[in-house]
């Protein structure tokens, strides 16, 4: 299983971005995709999760990123993408995505979405929102 995250880079404050998660090595019909961010100084923050069922695909975000980013996917390309719009300078982080391939779930616990499930991770890409 190998997960990639890219797309980060120096934004001014109120622009936008698509981050990219490529995905390889596991089947692509019971998983989920978590986008998680780590700010210099601060713990890891789930911000948002996708699952996937026969039945169509589910979306989760963080109460801190309503309404700012969307998930979406591209089977395909086996590709989940964060776009980000109007990033502020504490949206600053390494932004990771990972996997649940075992059960395929997504949680929100205490306004966050919960990493507990994911049992594998991709290097991070560093978005930097500065003026």
């Amino acid at each position: 299983v190998q997960l990639q995250a890219s797309g980060g880079g120096l934004v001014q404050p109120g622009n936008s971005l698509r981050l990219s998660c490529a995905t390889s090595g596991f089947a692509m019909n019971y998983y989920s995709i978590g986008w998680f961010r780590q700010a210099p100084g601060k713990e890891r923050e789930g911000v948002s999760c996708i699952k996937f069922r026969p039945s169509g695909h589910y979306e989760y975000y963080a109460d801190s990123v309503k309404g700012r980013f969307t998930i979406s996917k591209e089977n395909a390309k086996r590709t989940v993408f964060l776009h980000v719009k109007d990033l502020q300078p504490e949206d600053t982080a390494v932004y990771y995505c990972a996997a649940d391939i075992n059960f395929g779930e997504c949680t929100v616990r205490g306004g966050r979405v919960d990493d507990s499930g994911m049992g594998y991770w991709g290097k991070g890409t560093l978005v930097t929102v500065s003026s």
